[in-house]
């Protein structure tokens, strides 16, 4: 049965500001919809009703007598909410609305009323924005970048291409592909905001290699690798390309592609920290005479660390029953959509909290609400999925909302209250003095967590330098590094900068590439110690594969496959090879193998 608590606030004046209009979680009320006869206490039946003073969404809004108790419905509360009559503090109502909506101006006033006659409900103006989970593929021109963007669309997936040159893009990848033209090396060209929607990324793209004589207009000399003939760098130096370009890239996608280990969003976390405007939203709104305040204890946290510190006392008197601190809304929307959930690090109680997020700047609007408990005297964290969150409108839940859409995160709210959703109470609550340390909230990936970056190197980086190699038995990429600008010490720096970066990756590292077909067996090393070669066409899958393996997730590995170079590999179209399960590779990789070993233990030699 519903509720028939009600929040709706009047001054004792008879104003009719919009700003004495104002609604709160906290409480049980279903404002907007009908009472209920059979919920109210004798008294409000026995009195009348003033005429609405104002029509919301064509419905109206009552102000109610403030000498009259209002109770919640026998069927579901045994006791009045109410037990005492205590003083309104009208200045704390006016300071919690001046620091949340600043100063009321006409235009303010004009606006509010407007809106409110227009019709619109909070619940209508709640937008879910439209967003793909789409794959940037960067280098998609390029021998394995355009077989990328081709088996990608085969699978039915959303792809987004980083190309320099949109026309031969157009040529080569068709008229629907979706392009971002910019230069990695120019990193002007990478604004965050063309990369909105891109939640994984194939890095294809590799500084040009080609014979020095010329080559063919379709670089037929360049397909058959470097063996071929004599080398030389084309256009931008390695440095600009593995290195500076890698920079660039992961600067540009750190956003949309998330941290392994999440986003802080509130808190003091290591060397991090970020605070947020919090301000208390208490029942003094609607006549209560709870109090809560919010402040940073610096040595209140683990270990001496700093923390956050919501704390107030909390009373059922005038029909209150919540404290609560909100933050002003942020100065721009937080994507969050590269994550699963919110993680909140806090010392407990043993009381049952509740967390607020909000997609809208609007002030009363739709909250997507989490209850959790604690654990009385324990640091602890609290995983909460996105999923979780039910969308929840004056302390009922709002059925028809849109999902709840990270992309768009606008504010936070922490509550302690009698109330839950929809007529039930809080098992935690006690009236009286509480306080919640809190160190984080942050956005997380909940495990198993796949790759979000993959990237396309070389084998053969860590050997320039590698102590005691016979160069003589290496790749020509190996033996000309140094005429080749450092090619492969440059690919090496590329890689460590995705491996510091803290986004989940895999690098791969092909031997000599091929236009072969895929198909042949394969061997998957670390270490970087063989040679051989591998089809273009196969690289490209193992990069696809790797995006959905938790297996592959932070591996470096070398691949090739077991066809001698002096063998060519064909495949019958008639009987073509089975699809190959690249999992069963992947699970054989381990973590912290990437070659490097062999140049830190010939440094310690020396």
């Amino acid at each position: 049965m519903e509720s028939c608590f009600y929040t709706t606030i009047s001054l004792p004046s008879s104003s009719s500001s919009p700003f004495s209009i104002f609604s709160i979680q906290g409480s049980a009320s279903n404002v907007g919809r009908k009472f209920s006869k059979s919920c109210m206490h004798p008294q409000l039946l026995s009195c009348q009703l003033p005429k609405p003073f104002l029509q919301l969404n064509g419905r109206p809004k009552y102000r109610l007598n403030q000498r009259k108790s209002a109770y919640l419905s026998s069927a579901t509360y045994k006791e009045p909410i109410s037990a005492e009559k205590q003083g309104w503090d009208l200045g704390r109502f006016f300071k919690t609305l001046y620091f949340f909506n600043g100063p009321p101006s006409p235009a303010k006033i004009v606006e509010f009323v407007i809106e409110k006659l227009s019709g619109s409900s909070p619940e209508e103006s709640e937008k879910k924005m439209g967003t793909s989970d789409y794959v940037l593929v960067v280098g998609a021109t390029g021998g394995v970048g355009r077989r990328v963007v081709n088996n990608l669309r085969k699978k039915g997936l959303p792809v987004k291409a980083l190309v320099r040159n949109e026309e031969k893009a157009r040529k080569m990848l068709g008229p629907d592909i979706e392009l971002i033209v910019g230069d990695i090396t120019k990193e002007s060209t990478l604004v965050a905001q063309y990369f909105k929607g891109v939640k994984k990324v194939i890095n294809a793209a590799s500084v040009i290699i080609g014979p020095k004589e010329g080559d063919t207009p379709d670089r037929a000399k360049y397909s058959q690798g470097v063996k071929f003939f004599e080398p030389e760098i084309k256009g931008d130096s390695p440095e600009m390309v593995e290195y500076i370009g890698m920079k660039n890239l992961i600067n540009a996608v750190r956003e949309s592609v998330g941290l392994r280990t999440g986003k802080l969003l509130f808190g003091f976390e290591d060397q991090l920290s970020k605070e947020l405007d919090w301000g208390a939203l208490d029942d003094v709104v609607m006549g209560g005479v709870s109090e809560s305040t919010f402040q940073v204890d610096r040595t209140g946290g683990e270990g001496g660390k700093p923390a956050g510190l919501f704390k107030g006392i909390v009373s059922t008197a005038n029909n209150g029953g919540f404290t609560s601190i909100r933050t002003k809304n942020f100065f721009s929307p937080v994507d969050l959509s590269a994550y699963d959930g919110f993680e909140v690090r806090l010392k407990g109680d043993g009381r049952r909290y509740k967390l607020i997020v909000r997609t809208s700047t609007d002030w009363d609007t739709v909250g997507y609400t989490a209850s959790f408990d604690t654990i009385g005297g324990q640091w602890q964290s609290i995983r909460l999925p996105f999923s979780s969150l039910r969308p929840v409108f004056r302390a009922r839940t709002v059925s028809d909302a849109p999902p709840f859409n990270p992309s768009n995160v606008v504010s936070f709210q922490l509550m302690f209250s009698k109330f839950e959703y929809d007529g039930k109470l809080n098992p935690t609550f006690v009236e009286g003095p509480f306080e919640l340390p809190l160190s984080t909230i942050k956005a997380y990936i909940k495990d198993p967590i796949t790759p979000r970056f993959v990237h396309v190197s070389s084998a053969g980086v860590t050997r320039p330098d590698r102590p005691g190699i016979d160069l003589s038995k290496q790749p020509p990429a190996v033996r000309l590094n140094k005429e080749l600008d450092f090619v492969l010490t440059f690919k090496l720096k590329g890689e460590d900068l995705i491996r510091e970066s803290g986004i989940p990756y895999t690098i791969v590292r092909p031997c000599a590439l091929t236009e072969e077909p895929a198909g042949a067996d394969l061997v998957f090393d670390q270490g970087d110690n063989i040679t051989g070669k591998i089809s273009r066409e196969e690289i490209a899958l193992i990069c696809i594969a790797a995006l959905e393996s938790p297996y592959a997730c932070d591996k470096t590995f070398e691949v090739k496959s077991v066809v001698p170079f002096s063998e060519p590999f064909t495949v019958d179209p008639e009987n073509p090879p089975p699809e190959k399960d690249y999992n069963i590779y992947f699970q054989m990789l381990k973590d912290g193998i990437t070659g490097k070993e062999s140049l830190e233990q010939g440094a310690i030699a020396v």
